[in-house]
């Protein structure tokens, strides 16, 4: 939905409906329930009769703000309601100031390596948001210092890469067909040579394009092993990140149908599709901020009708370097979640670019 999509929309709704769609939400997000006319009635801040209230809604729901989950009277938000009231009604709060210690206090723990501090903030998230936590790691960025191709078999080979800091990863690839051991050696040189002191990102474009200008001086078999490593390591399949989630029991928790069961089944089986996971999490990448994907406006999710807000974090250059968030039902508490999930993002930042600048 667009910046001005909200407004409009808003306005097309009277003081009376907006009043009872908010209430309505409000409702709904503290109870996952469908809401009646007769509750609003008696519990609201309205002044209304219930057959005003059932009309008002009847209204809400022509416009597709609303629906009916079975043939009780009750009400519920539709994805599109919930991306309305998120957009347009929602009152962000802020986290009080022991909240932040908190949160500053349990990520930042000293000694820590970076998977752990970014299992602990996985953690963190879900138990104070009420859903699992998720965090991407940031792609591998280290100047490099060599680059090495091991035959394993016929069919495999290993890529070495050493890195200026002196870490090691290792890349297990395919070996193309025919290619002679001449071949390996002379693709690792010519690789070494140009990425020393380069980062991959920083080196990839220029090594495509001396080799699509015919400025490579390699010969046909050593070029196909550079283009297939290039690609290989690019992160196209996730392998330069990792996925990390916790909570996962949790959602577990509330259940109180078997339709909620089927559901959060649906959910753990969108979890486990991890690229898919990494891709939606790159999103956050575009915005500067808190984003947020309710239901059916991720194809991920448009089984298990759930919600993600997730937020980059950064280090001191405003580079992004990851991103992290909240999975769960679309009745997550967003006024509290999205300032959780921002606050989280910004402190995994700040220390993780604190512990790169000591190193």
């Amino acid at each position: 939905m667009s910046q001005t999509a909200p407004q409009s929309a808003l306005a097309a709704l009277d003081d009376r409906m907006r009043t009872i769609f908010r209430e309505i939400v409000e409702a709904y997000l503290r109870s996952g329930d469908p809401v009646g006319s007769r509750t609003l009635s008696q519990t609201g801040n309205l002044s209304l009769s219930p057959a005003s209230i059932r009309n008002t809604m009847a209204d809400l729901a022509d416009l597709g703000l609303l629906s009916a989950p079975h043939s009780s009277a009750g009400r519920m938000p539709t994805h599109a309601g919930l991306r309305l009231f998120v957009d347009g009604l929602l009152q962000v709060g802020e986290l009080s100031a022991d909240e932040r210690k908190a949160i500053e206090g349990q990520v930042s723990v000293s000694g820590r390596s970076t998977q752990d501090l970014l299992t602990e903030a996985t953690s963190l998230l879900g138990g104070l948001a009420g859903g699992a936590g998720l965090v991407i790691t940031s792609k591998r960025e280290a100047p490099m210092r060599h680059v090495e191709f091991v035959p394993l078999s016929a069919v495999e080979m290993l890529a070495v890469l050493v890195f200026e800091d002196g870490s090691v990863e290792n890349r297990l690839m395919r070996t193309p067909d025919g290619i002679p051991p001449a071949a390996l050696i002379e693709a690792g040189n010519y690789l070494s040579t140009r990425l020393k002191g380069r980062t991959l990102s920083d080196a990839r474009k220029a090594i495509e394009l001396e080799i699509a200008e015919r400025r490579s001086a390699l010969d046909g078999a050593a070029e196909s092993l550079v283009t297939l490593g290039l690609a290989d390591w690019s992160g196209g399949q996730g392998r330069e990140r990792s996925l990390i989630v916790r909570g996962q029991a949790r959602l577990l928790e509330s259940l109180e149908a078997a339709s909620d069961l089927e559901r959060i089944r649906l959910l753990f089986d969108d979890i486990e599709r991890k690229e898919e996971l990494i891709t939606l999490l790159d999103k956050a990448r575009d915005a500067q901020g808190v984003r947020l994907f309710i239901g059916a406006e991720n194809p991920l999710f448009s089984l298990s009708g759930s919600s993600v807000i997730v937020a980059p974090y950064m280090n001191a250059e405003q580079e992004i370097i990851g991103a992290l968030g909240v999975i769960g039902p679309t009745r997550l508490n967003y006024a509290r979640v999205i300032p959780l999930v921002d606050y989280t993002a910004r402190v995994v930042g700040q220390i993780l670019d604190s512990a790169r600048s000591r190193e």
